[in-house]
Order: C-alpha cells, then sequence, then structure tokens
C-alpha cells in the first residue's frame, strides 16, 4: 500500500516540477525568438506535452491494439477541452489573444473532422462471426496526417511572428518573475532549450509513476477495471497537458495554457494518429466512430464557440465545458455497463 501511495505522490511533485520547468522555458523560447507565448504554446509545448499519447499510440499500433491508438487520440482530444481548459479556468478565468486563437480555432476544428474523413475513405469493413465491424485509416492517410502536421507548424510560425517590443512587453508582464528581457536573454539558449526538454521528461515520468501508483491503489479498494480504464488510464497521458495549462493558468500565462490545448488536438491528430497509421494500419471499431468521434466534435465545437465569444474564458464556462465531458463519461459507463450486463 505504501509502494503507489509514494507512487502518486512522487507523480504529483514530478509533474509540477515539469510543468513549472516548461512554461517557464516555453516563455523565454518564445522572447528569444519573437513570438507570441501562444505560438510556443501551440507547437513545442503542444508537441512536448503530446509525447505520452505518442509514445502509446504507436506502440499500441505497432503490438495490434489499434483501437487503443485511436481511442487515445481522441478521448484526449475530449479530456484537453472538457477537463484541462475548463480546469484551469475554473481556476483562474483566462484572457487570451482573440485574434490568434480565432484563427487556431477553425484549424483545429478542422483536424477533429479529419478523423471521420480519413475513416470514411479508408473504408468500414463489416461484422463477422470473429470480428465486430470497424472502420480503418490506412497507412497512405498516416503520411498525409504528418506532413499536414509539418505544414500547420510552419504555418503558425510564419503567421504568428511577432514585433520585438510585443514580446519582450509579454514576458516581463507575465511569466517573467520580476525577471527582465534583458536578463533572460543574457542566459544561454542552451539553458531555456534544457528547461524545456527536462520538463517535458519529468512530466512523460511523473504522469507514468501517478497512473501506476493510481491504478494499483483502485484495485486495492475494489474499483472494476472498467472505471480504471474509463478514468486513470485515459487520463493518464493527458496529465501533462493538465499540469502544464494549470502552471500557466496559475502564473499569468494564458495564452501558453490555450494554445497548449488548441496545440495538443491538432497535434494528436495530424502527428500522433499519423505515426501511429504509419506504423500500422488502425483499425478501430464502430462505436469509436459513431459515439466517440462525435463527442470530440462536440467538445471541439464548443471550444470554438467559448474562444469566438470573447477575449476570456470565464468560470462559468469552464464549468460548462468540465459538465458536458462529466455527462459524456456517465454516458460511457451506463453503456459499459449495460453490455457487461
Amino acid at each position: 500500500m505504501l509502494v503507489p501511495i509514494l507512487q502518486v505522490a512522487a507523480g504529483f511533485v514530478l509533474l509540477a516540477m515539469g510543468a513549472e520547468g516548461l512554461v517557464r522555458g516555453a516563455a523565454s523560447l518564445a522572447l528569444r525568438l519573437g513570438v507570441s507565448s501562444l505560438v510556443v504554446g501551440l507547437t513545442i509545448v503542444a508537441f512536448g506535452t503530446s509525447s505520452p499519447e505518442l509514445i502509446v499510440s504507436v506502440r499500441a499500433a505497432l503490438a495490434g491494439n489499434e483501437g487503443i491508438a485511436v481511442g487515445n487520440v481522441v478521448g484526449s482530444n475530449i479530456f484537453n477541452i472538457g477537463v484541462i481548459l475548463a480546469i484551469a479556468a475554473l481556476l483562474c478565468p483566462i484572457v487570451f489573444d482573440k485574434g490568434l486563437a480565432r484563427r487556431e480555432t477553425p484549424v483545429m476544428l478542422g483536424v477533429a473532422l479529419l478523423v471521420p474523413a480519413l475513416a470514411l475513405l479508408g473504408g468500414h469493413v463489416a461484422a463477422t462471426e470473429a470480428d465486430p465491424a470497424h472502420w480503418v485509416v490506412g497507412r497512405w492517410a498516416g503520411l498525409a496526417c504528418v506532413v499536414l502536421g509539418v505544414a500547420y507548424t510552419l504555418y503558425a510560425y510564419r503567421m504568428a511572428r511577432r514585433g520585438g517590443p510585443v514580446a519582450i512587453a509579454q514576458y516581463e508582464a507575465d511569466v517573467g518573475g520580476g525577471e527582465t528581457a534583458a536578463q533572460a536573454r543574457r542566459r544561454p539558449v542552451w539553458l531555456d532549450i534544457s528547461f524545456v526538454i527536462a520538463g517535458t521528461l519529468v512530466l512523460v515520468i511523473g504522469s507514468r509513476l501517478l497512473v501506476d501508483g493510481a491504478t494499483v491503489l483502485a484495485r486495492t479498494f475494489g474499483v472494476s477495471e472498467l472505471v480504471i480504464g474509463l478514468t486513470i488510464v485515459s487520463a493518464g497521458t493527458s496529465l501533462p497537458e493538465l499540469a502544464t495549462s494549470v502552471v500557466a493558468a496559475l502564473r499569468k500565462e494564458p495564452d501558453i495554457c490555450v494554445g497548449n490545448v488548441i496545440g495538443s488536438n491538432i497535434y494528436n491528430v495530424l502527428f500522433i494518429m499519423g505515426a501511429a497509421a504509419l506504423a500500422s494500419p488502425l483499425s478501430f471499431e464502430a462505436a469509436v466512430m459513431f459515439r466517440d468521434v462525435p463527442a470530440m466534435l462536440v467538445m471541439s465545437v464548443l471550444c470554438v464557440v467559448v474562444l469566438w465569444t470573447g477575449s476570456r474564458i470565464t468560470r462559468w464556462e469552464g464549468a460548462a465545458l468540465l459538465a458536458v465531458f462529466l455527462a459524456y463519461m456517465a454516458l460511457l459507463i451506463t453503456q459499459a455497463r449495460g453490455a457487461g450486463a
């Protein structure tokens, strides 16, 4: 009993440390590159915090568990909006760069629509006595996703580049912690890059420790495998995004928080599903196509609405997003119990 408790405690500590290092390093890199924090959140931070999803999805695809690979991407995108963005807003109403957010959210929605579109193009395999009906995302679709991911990264950097004075003012007003832009620039650039890399690695290790420890504790207290899978394991790969977004919100760096969620959802489909499909063509059950993918699209639309109706995400909007996520989880559990019966 003591070991899993220590694992959970150590996991939380490492998540906090990793998030702090990643946010500080990312903000300093934004200053050096002369771009907004939202751009760094959309790219460097989003890709770094999505690394657990990448590892899990590619390994699942190579092991023949393609449904897990697709479910991880879809489930993480739902969790990112319904939990991460919601909790960050509940802790501290998020004021963000409205112009950039409005430009990037349609991209996020369009990328989400790629999932059912590629599945429809890949084809539907009818059910047999041995296998249920399923949809397929092939290698060519995976390659197209990765190419689009590279193109989007270049686009995000070029379109959102800002002048030096804007970047300096944002750094000193937000996460500088009393440090001036001149002081930050005197640091070796490799130190900021090390903060980003080390922060990401610590986040991955912390999330793994927390998930493993929490799973053992849940089993000890008689929690079913179903509930463990739907909650602890499915949310585990999104813990880096959660920790980073919460720290960013509390450190008054809302653009990194918003950019992390939007960018992670874009990269989850383009890079993670794409890489998994390149490793092995993805086959997933019809239930994912008709229940979970629509839930992801609904959450994406709600995110677009929230970010387009003002320049801040209020606590009420955060509570509404969380309520929709909890309703989705209730549906999942109810259907799983019905299937088990």
